[in-house]
């Protein structure tokens, strides 16, 4: 870069005039007595700073065809003279990530605190953000989305086949064409085909019921909403929610599912149902400053607000990180390996009295031998047993899932009938998130209208679209509201203004 120095110890008043002429000149060769064009300096004011020319001073203005350095070539310079040298973009995702640190290790209660303050903390405006700190914080935060951890099915598959009980059965399938192979017989291949065949039974019906069951997680991310409005660079654009980040401004209307933990801004005050998160069946309603949550459905209002949090940051994606991480050992695989490793030691007793007793003592021939032991670990553990209890599982699977319920891992099903004590909030768990009206407590205090006619008239009234909880309680009651005889409505009207003329 280079810059132009006047020095000034007694300027006239008419380098004013021609001050502008300079500082336009294309060459400087027509000024050299009073303009020279000189290296930077080892450390020179800003380019846009101009001192004052009085008393000596010295003007500091940039040359014609020069242009300030570009935006992170300072923060370059500033690493390199650190003894590290980073590109200009790597370093502002650097200083980015070190702004918002506080942010992504949830240090800050951004929930609670004033709105001005989450704007400050999240280093935002009102305005939004631009693309470039968009891409940064996406780098930072993560996609807004919830983690799916991709689980190879064979390796899923084989899974099933990898206990006490199972390994007990594999050794007797080897054993049935490895060892038993002597004396001028064949190997033992019925045996070994119909093991097989109940070890793959045992795991394909383990296999297809655990995903018909589906995965909890799985349930909770299709709540997400796909689609968001979003504010960037000065212009509203409709985006997938996947790129949302901390700091974004969004907007949210009617019918819409907030994509992520936000703070409302500016707007009509919102009405929400949260009943996915909290299970309350009436929506709450939300204002300025208010916090929502993703995964939340918009019943009324349309409002701008300012992203918090992200992904698996948010209230929706900690439940599912929490329903995902279940995966410690339960009652029923303890108890199934108890049985295992007793068949096991049993089995490996039994086989070494029988080998010595067999070989040293009566000295029987090698094929009689291992038909022998084939038969004691065949016949010594519950071969049936696996097969049975997965289907038994299965069986409740099902039946749950008839009733709304997830059921991630079937051994939860025998985990839950063993329990003794159930510890659980009530709403939305032992109760319903829906409103019911009881027909028996409407009260009628007008003679000649009959408890029907006020549910009627009460149903007329509600809404049929964009419904609230107490609006769908009320047209639930009828079986078709949108069919009601217009004689029956202009009766009804007709004696309740005659009753109110009386009056």
């Amino acid at each position: 870069t280079t810059f132009l120095f006047l020095q000034a110890p007694a300027v006239p008043a008419t380098l004013f005039a021609s001050l502008p002429h300079l500082l336009h000149s294309s060459s400087s060769s027509s000024v050299t007595p009073l303009v020279q064009s000189s290296p930077v300096q080892p450390s020179p004011p800003h380019p846009q700073e101009l001192h004052s020319i009085c008393g000596g001073e010295k003007i500091l203005v940039p040359a014609r065809g020069t242009a300030d350095p570009p935006t992170g070539q300072g923060e370059e310079r500033r690493e390199a003279e650190g003894g590290r040298s980073l590109p200009p973009a790597a370093a502002m995702a650097e200083k980015e990530a070190g702004n918002l640190d506080a942010v992504l290790k949830e240090v800050v209660d951004l929930e609670n605190i004033p709105l001005e303050e989450v704007l400050e903390n999240l280093r935002c405006s009102r305005e939004g953000l631009t693309a470039e700190q968009a891409q940064q914080r996406l780098q930072i935060f993560g996609a807004n989305k919830l983690e799916e951890k991709e689980e190879s099915k064979v390796l899923k598959f084989l899974g099933f086949m990898w206990n006490p009980l199972s390994w007990v059965m594999e050794a007797a399938a080897i054993m049935a064409i490895a060892l038993a192979n002597g004396g001028n017989k064949p190997p033992d291949w019925q045996d070994f085909i119909g093991i097989i065949t109940l070890l793959v039974i045992n795991s394909t019906i383990s296999f297809i019921e655990e995903n018909n069951a589906g995965n909890a997680a799985a349930a909770l991310m299709a709540r997400l909403a796909p689609k968001a409005k979003i504010l960037r660079d000065g212009r509203w654009t409709e985006e997938d929610a996947a790129i949302l980040v901390p700091g974004d401004v969004i907007s949210i209307k009617l019918g819409d599912i907030i994509p992520a933990d936000a703070r409302l801004l500016e707007g009509d005050p919102l009405k929400i149902d949260q009943s996915a998160l909290t299970g309350e069946s009436l929506p709450a309603t939300k204002g300025p400053g208010d916090g929502v949550y993703s995964g939340s459905t918009v019943k009324q209002g349309e409002i701008e607000a300012v992203v918090i949090a992200t992904g698996v940051h948010t209230f929706f994606g900690k439940a599912a990180h929490l329903v995902d991480s279940t995966n410690q050992v339960g009652h029923f695989q303890k108890v199934l390996t108890a049985i295992g490793n007793f068949c096991i030691c049993s089995i490996g007793v039994g086989m070494f009295i029988e080998i010595i007793v067999m070989y040293p003592i009566q000295h029987r021939a090698y094929r009689p031998g291992i038909d022998n032991l084939l038969v004691l670990l065949i016949g010594g553990i519950p071969i049936a047993m696996p097969t049975v209890l997965s289907v038994t599982m299965a069986i409740g699977s099902h039946r749950l899932s008839q009733q709304g319920a997830i059921t991630k891992r079937m051994t939860a099903i025998e985990e839950m009938a063993g329990m003794d004590v159930l510890c659980s909030d009530k709403t939305g768990t032992l109760t319903l998130n829906k409103l019911t009206v009881d027909k028996n407590l409407v009260e009628v205090f007008e003679r000649g209208i009959t408890q029907d006619q006020v549910i009627l008239m009460a149903a007329r009234a509600s809404r049929t679209e964009n419904q609230d909880a107490i609006d769908t309680a009320i047209v639930g009651m009828l079986a078709d509201p949108k069919e009601v005889p217009y004689n029956t409505l202009l009766m009804w009207w007709q004696r309740v203004t005659s009753v109110y003329m009386m009056k």
